[in-house]
């Protein structure tokens, strides 16, 4: 298949610390030209692929420092992506919903993965506007508050099974990564690190707009606490060292996450995860196999006191057996060939049209 993966803008492919759209998009297409299929890569211009990339900026908009509206890059993006459609068999778009009005309109078989909460009247509206475009979800309760729109399919997120290595002697201390911000709740994980008396390695980065909150919140916890070491953004081989190491992975979240790629990443270091039981936890953690779900911080420190109890040669293996990138690949190809076959398919419309020109 001729296949166009539509990356965001904000980051490279993949990212060089934190983003995880930028790293699933990443995965997906390398692993797609390993099984034979032609790609192009839409993303930024300092992106590293196998696929041939096409550079829609010079370099990811965040590393560059952009503060515009990343609309108009992102628009730029699209145009240039239709300027190419008899190139592609079909085009996997990651990049949102800002588009698709236009987007239902084109003439080649597509397929948008959404990786992101659907919430607010706008994505509403979009919904019940443009239901054609056929949409794939990450997570079956990231459906949630749209079940009726055009949804093919839910597929996972995976990753190479060689990206991480399995660690089965962990050291003593619990980890958390990802953003520091009101939904990630890393008061709770330091809350947890003190109950129990281990050490809590953080590992986030801090968003402009979370400022105020880190400073208001998180910071006052982070003062003269001899439990909880700061460490800032790390990169996959820094994620090897810490998730690996971790006896546990705190995911405490306080919103519908999406997914949480973090999850999958700590299992394939065999580190369980103990998570509050919102989005799309129940999907991926399954209790006594890859880690513990919770609902109190009291019930998050009971889990951490009998973490050891999990093996993780079994949380390595659930990691195999349902997250690798391969069988999230092959997952995607059948909708790919699907759509594409479904596309070539003579419209009711164009066969009613047909039959008036014979008659």
């Amino acid at each position: 298949m001729r296949i166009a993966q539509i990356s965001p803008l904000f980051e490279s492919v993949p990212p060089l610390r934190y983003g995880g759209t930028e790293r699933v998009v990443h995965y997906l297409t390398e692993e797609l030209v390993n099984r034979g299929h032609e790609v192009v890569l839409f993303a930024s211009g300092d992106s590293l692929t196998s696929a041939e990339l096409f550079p829609c900026v010079p370099r990811a908009l965040r590393q560059a420092g952009y503060r515009g509206n990343p609309r108009v890059s992102e628009g730029r993006q699209l145009d240039q992506v239709i300027g190419q459609l008899d190139r592609f068999d079909l085009l996997h778009f990651h990049t949102g919903l800002g588009l698709r009005p236009g987007l239902a309109r084109l003439p080649v078989a597509q397929l948008h993965t959404l990786h992101g909460p659907l919430t607010g009247p706008e994505v509403d509206r979009l919904h019940r506007d443009f239901d054609p475009v056929p949409l794939v979800s990450i997570s079956e309760s990231q459906r949630a508050p749209h079940p009726g729109a055009h949804w093919l399919g839910t597929i996972p997120h995976g990753l190479p099974t060689d990206l991480y290595r399995f660690e089965p002697s962990p050291s003593e201390y619990l980890a958390f990564v990802g953003r520091i911000s009101p939904e990630k709740r890393l008061d709770r994980a330091i809350a947890i690190a003190n109950a129990v008396g281990l050490p809590l390695k953080v590992a986030a980065k801090i968003d402009p707009v979370d400022l105020d909150y880190f400073h208001a919140a998180i910071e006052p916890l982070l003062h003269e606490n001899p439990l909880v070491e700061f460490i800032g953004e790390v990169d996959d081989v820094g994620k090897q060292e810490l998730l690996g190491n971790a006896l546990a992975l705190l995911f405490p979240i306080d919103w519908p996450e999406p997914f949480g790629l973090v999850m999958i990443e700590a299992n394939a270091c065999g580190t369980p995860v103990i998570a509050w039981r919102n989005g799309s936890t129940p999907e991926v953690i399954r209790p006594g196999r890859n880690g513990v779900l919770v609902e109190t911080i009291e019930e998050a420190v009971m889990a951490v006191r009998g973490i050891e109890q999990l093996d993780r040669r079994r949380v390595r293996h659930e990691f195999e057996r349902r997250f690798t990138v391969a069988r999230q690949a092959a997952d995607y190809e059948r909708l790919f060939q699907r759509q594409i076959e479904t596309r070539r398919r003579p419209s009711p419309a164009r066969l009613l049209a047909a039959c008036s020109h014979a008659a």
